[in-house]
């Protein structure tokens, strides 16, 4: 047996709707076709995407929200500094680096549940304002 990609991730929330929002405003990332499962929740795809990549799981109290040993879940992006310009209009802090040896842009912040969300951005991106050139 071997494995040939990473298939989703999920996350639980005490707050779908927020949850959604967040993760269709900042990532644009759409709810699609989900089973009729018996608990609230949704499948998020990427856009022009067929597979869900990210499912949430509704309706969970707060203290159910903890960090597990995942610690964190990345996505490929496009528009660094778009992304960054959204992170700070919402007033979200970020944590940005470069991938040693690579130059790969990592855009590190948190979502309304506290898991860790990184978009990797390729490295002939332009800098963020603010920022020196690569």
């Amino acid at each position: 047996m071997s494995v040939s990609a990473m298939n989703h991730f999920t996350i639980l929330t005490d707050d779908l709707d927020a949850t959604l929002a967040f993760y269709g405003d900042l990532l644009g990332l759409r709810p699609g076709e989900r089973p009729p499962f018996t608990f609230p929740g949704a499948w998020l795809y990427a856009q022009g995407g067929n597979d869900p990549i990210l499912h949430v799981i509704g309706g969970r109290a707060s203290a159910e929200l903890i960090k597990g040993v995942i610690d964190h879940m990345a996505f490929t992006a496009q528009d660094l500094p778009g992304a960054v310009a959204k992170l700070k209009a919402r007033g979200l802090s970020y944590d940005l680096r470069r991938l040693p040896g690579y130059g790969t842009w990592q855009l590190f912040f948190m979502d309304p549940n506290g898991a860790k969300v990184e978009l990797d951005f390729d490295a002939a991106e332009p800098a963020p304002a603010g920022w020196p050139a690569a």
